[in-house]
């Protein structure tokens, strides 16, 4: 296995990643909350784009794998910093950004923030404005006064040990958003979205679709494909939509 290389940001991060140098564009991989860039997509991603001589990235936000910080120190905002720091550091001329998850609401900051340097942009059960559609909406009367006097509350995961949701990460998640004003996706995109995803809805994924604009815009939904989307099936639809949107563009 390679061993991580790391870079330094501007904000006093330590950031985990592996890139692998050839032809551009570059494709940049953006992992969920709480994963990590060794998980299944990202490593078989990876993979695929050194078969085809294809530069690559993947990293760790901070509080994430192998990088610096505690998890429940960050927020949306901070993870967008390291994701335009990565960007900015390790990778030159166009990009294809593929976003998983939390990732996919990265991704669509990345578009916002950095549009002409994108060529095309795949989503794999984006997430965006969870903080607030999904955790705050959620909450109970209980909890929100528990994260107004104790900062934070604890919430339980269907893959991994109770997330630990803080009161800067739902307050910085509203500065955040990316469902309430125009989303404009000037470049081909895919939305890739399970029908058993029991983290994100399909209904997610068509409000998306229905906001955002742009001249290529897609959703496949694929029937029985639940939140990982990584079985061999899935990991094919992924690289079919990264030629797709590269060939599109």
């Amino acid at each position: 296995m390679a061993v991580a290389e790391f870079l330094d940001t501007a904000q006093g991060r330590r950031l985990a990643y592996h890139k692998s140098e050839g032809a551009g564009p570059t494709v940049v991989f953006l992992g969920g909350l709480k994963s990590d860039m060794e998980g299944t997509k990202a490593v078989h991603l990876e993979a695929w784009a050194k078969e085809r001589g294809q530069a690559f990235l993947r990293f760790d936000y901070s509080g994430h794998g192998e990088s610096g910080g505690a998890f429940e120190e960050g927020c949306i905002g901070d993870w967008h910093e390291d994701t335009a720091a990565a960007v900015a550091e390790l990778t030159e001329g166009p990009l294809i950004v593929v976003g998983s998850s939390m990732g996919g609401w990265q991704a669509l900051l990345l578009a916002k923030m950095m549009p002409d340097r994108i060529a095309g942009l795949v989503t794999i059960a984006a997430a965006p404005d969870f903080t607030e559609d999904g955790y705050w909406a959620s909450f109970t009367d209980a909890q929100k006064q528990a994260l107004e006097e104790v900062g934070r509350v604890e919430l339980p995961s269907d893959y991994m040990e109770p997330y630990i949701i803080t009161k800067r990460m739902i307050e910085d998640g509203r500065a955040r958003l990316v469902l309430r004003s125009p989303l404009e996706l000037p470049f081909p995109v895919r939305f890739l979205q399970g029908t058993e995803d029991t983290a994100v809805s399909t209904a997610t994924a068509v409000r998306l679709l229905e906001h955002a604009s742009g001249p290529d815009m897609r959703l496949l939904l694929v029937k029985d494909a639940d939140h990982r989307f990584s079985d061999g099936p899935c990991l094919g639809l992924i690289e079919q939509a990264v030629l797709d949107v590269m060939n599109a563009s």
